[in-house]
């Protein structure tokens, strides 16, 4: 009977055949072992000299790392696994052998293992990182398909910039000019004006010439828009969509989250409400902890987050910011022109913002009047403009970065790791 790793418990006491890669091998004496994956796991696998025979005995041994192969035999329970579960292997069979692998168990750089990321994927950790990252998609879908929200898909490139900057990709789309989007919002605005609540996932593209651990320059987004929904509504929907995606993870994921060496009573106590302070606050705290060179109306950099992250066991919404510094979109705070209806979710322990949102400004005049303070002139912008002319409410949306996040809930440093194949500052390849 043929199964996989992750199906084994189903079939302790049988004997089934598993598809498998041999991630790694040690032999003692009349024992070897062999360290299997098949894509869904790891497992070992024990090969008895005494009853596999001789010839298959010395043939176990001779396996190289990454050749592939069907391996036959018992299953049962091994407590001393994290899977549970062993292999009292009894026949196995070579298909392909992978001659000088060159990502060996010693130590490599790491200009090195992403030279190889094709291959530094089928690692332990990084197929661990990988199942974090799905598991964060699947609670996505499941989070806002349960809210019932709509899934939408905007459009990768675009005619104009969402965000009014100069760090877009520029490309020919025939005989005019178009951009590979930084942000599917504005179109995710037009959504739900037909439909409501709706969401998108996709890849934004920043051409940002950042080399911090935070930073990529193609990324994926999870961004929601709602339809008569405030900038209060909009914070709730926040801090439910990360806590439930975190409580998903821990409750799916405790095999990977334990190879991550990740300390999960840290995410345990992820659940909403979040603590929110005003940037007025924030401005505060980081000079208290020695960041004397900061002034209202300055931007918070990878240090201030980081210290303002400190005062909290949860994420942090930094709301209400300078309108100045903010997108032309964002609702101005009626008792207070000169900041929005905004915020930022500081991740804690140093991973920095995770999710930006805000309302969206609804009057046609107001929007007019951003249109003229940014320049957003031509039929680019056209479209837009008219969603505050027919039939104009109040709404909110936000963007969850997702190599963050899974950077934040598995541990890892660098959000290099975070994504199959990263797009860096200086890396195209593989």
């Amino acid at each position: 009977m043929k199964t996989t790793i992750a199906e084994v418990y189903k079939h302790v006491g049988e004997e089934v055949t598993i598809g498998a890669w041999l991630a790694n091998k040690r032999s003692s004496g009349k024992i070897a072992f062999l360290q299997l994956r098949d894509g869904t796991g790891f497992m070992q696998g024990v090969v008895v000299k005494a009853e596999i025979g001789e010839e298959k005995f010395q043939e176990a041994k001779s396996l190289t790392q990454e050749s592939s192969l069907y391996v036959t035999g018992k299953i049962v329970e091994d407590t001393r696994s994290p899977l549970g579960f062993e292999m009292q292997v009894t026949d196995f069979e070579l298909i392909h052998e992978a001659v000088d692998y060159p990502i060996t168990p010693k130590e490599h750089g790491t200009e090195f293992l992403m030279d190889h990321r094709h291959l530094w994927l089928r690692s332990k950790k990084q197929h661990a990182v990988m199942k974090v990252r799905n598991e964060i998609i699947r609670a996505t879908y499941e989070f806002f398909n349960e809210q019932g929200y709509v899934k939408v898909d905007p459009p990768i490139l675009t005619g104009a910039s969402a965000e009014g900057t100069t760090e877009l990709f520029h490309t020919k789309y025939f005989d005019e000019d178009a951009y590979l989007s930084q942000s599917g919002q504005l179109y995710m605005e037009a959504a739900a004006m037909a439909l409501g609540k709706v969401f998108s996932f996709g890849p934004t593209f920043r051409a940002e010439k950042s080399k911090t651990r935070r930073h990529l320059i193609e990324f994926w987004m999870i961004e929601p828009e709602m339809a008569f929904m405030d900038h209060e509504d909009s914070l709730q929907v926040q801090e439910q969509y990360v806590s439930h995606v975190v409580q998903s993870v821990l409750k799916n994921c405790k095999i990977e989250l334990s190879i991550l060496d990740r300390d999960t009573s840290k995410l345990e106590n992820i659940q909403a409400p979040f603590p929110r302070i005003t940037y007025d606050e924030a401005i505060q705290l980081v000079k208290e902890k020695g960041f004397d060179d900061v002034e209202w109306g300055d931007d918070f950099g990878a240090p201030h987050e980081t210290a303002i992250a400190e005062s909290f066991d949860k994420p942090v919404f930094i709301t209400n910011w300078p309108a100045e510094i903010k997108a032309f979109y964002m609702k101005p705070d009626p008792k207070r022109p000169d900041v929005v209806l905004c915020a930022d979710l500081i991740a804690p322990e140093g991973y920095g913002e995770i999710i930006g949102g805000s309302q969206r400004i609804d009057d046609m005049e107001l929007m007019k009047q951003r249109y003229e303070e940014h320049g957003l002139t031509g039929p680019a912008y056209e479209w837009y403009l008219q969603l505050r002319q027919y039939g104009s409410v109040p709404h909110s949306g936000f963007g969850l970065g997702l190599e963050r996040t899974v950077a934040w809930i598995a541990g890892v440093e660098h959000v290099r790791e975070t994504i199959p194949f990263p797009r860096l500052l200086n890396r195209l390849y593989p």
